[in-house]
C-alpha cells in the first residue's frame, strides 16, 4: 500500500496503473525513473509516459530508447485494446511533481498543488516550494486575510496534482541542471 501512496501522483488507478505495474520494473533497469504515465489524452488514445534519468536529466536519445523498450513491453503484455500512440517525453521545465524527491529538487521555486480534499474551505495552494519532510509537502503561501506568507504542510497524499509554474528563475535553473547533465563528445554522444 505505501508504494501505492508513493506514486498515486506518477500513475492513478485503472489503466494508467495497470500500465505502470507493467513498466516501471524494466524502466529502473534502464536507469529511468518514471514521472507520469497518463492515458486517453489528445485523441482518447494516446498513452504519454514521461520520464527521467535519476539525476534528473532527458535526452531525444533517452526518449527514444525508453519508447523502444515500452514499445517492446506493452507490444507483448497488449494492456490496451485497439490502437493507440505512445507518447514518451521528458517533464519539461513548467513539470509536475509526482514524487516526494520533485519536491526537495525544486524547493525555493514556485509551484501549484492542488488537494484531492479542502483543507479548510480550500483546495489549491500556490506558493514557493520548501522541500519535503515527515510525508509532507512543505510550501510557503500568502494565506488570505495575513500580511506575512506562512507554512504550511501538506500531507503527500491528499495531493491530486501538483507542477511547477513557469518562471524566468525556473528556466534559468533548468538550463544550467541541464548543462551540468549533458554528455560531453568524449562521453561518446
Amino acid at each position: 500500500m505505501s508504494s501505492l501512496l508513493d506514486t498515486h501522483l506518477v500513475a492513478g488507478s485503472g489503466q494508467p496503473r495497470r500500465i505502470f505495474e507493467l513498466i516501471h520494473a524494466s524502466a529502473n533497469a534502464a536507469n529511468f525513473e518514471l514521472v507520469r504515465i497518463r492515458y486517453g489524452l489528445h485523441d482518447g488514445h494516446t498513452l504519454q509516459i514521461m520520464a527521467e534519468r535519476p539525476d534528473g536529466s532527458m535526452n531525444v536519445a533517452g526518449c527514444e530508447e525508453l519508447s523502444n523498450l515500452m514499445s517492446a513491453i506493452l507490444d507483448v503484455e497488449d494492456p490496451i485494446s485497439g490502437e493507440y500512440n505512445l507518447e514518451v517525453s521528458s517533464p519539461g521545465i513548467d513539470r509536475p511533481l509526482t514524487r516526494p524527491k520533485d519536491f526537495e529538487r525544486w524547493a525555493g521555486f514556485e509551484a501549484k498543488l492542488e488537494l484531492s480534499d479542502a483543507i479548510e474551505g480550500r483546495k489549491r495552494f500556490r506558493g514557493n516550494l520548501q522541500g519535503f519532510e515527515d510525508g509532507e509537502v512543505l510550501i510557503e503561501y500568502q494565506a488570505e486575510g495575513q500580511s506575512e506568507t506562512q507554512i504550511i504542510g501538506l500531507d503527500f497524499r491528499t495531493i491530486a496534482e501538483a507542477k511547477l509554474i513557469m518562471s524566468d528563475d525556473l528556466i534559468n535553473e533548468s538550463l544550467k541542471r541541464r548543462d551540468r547533465n549533458e554528455p560531453t563528445p568524449s562521453d561518446g554522444e
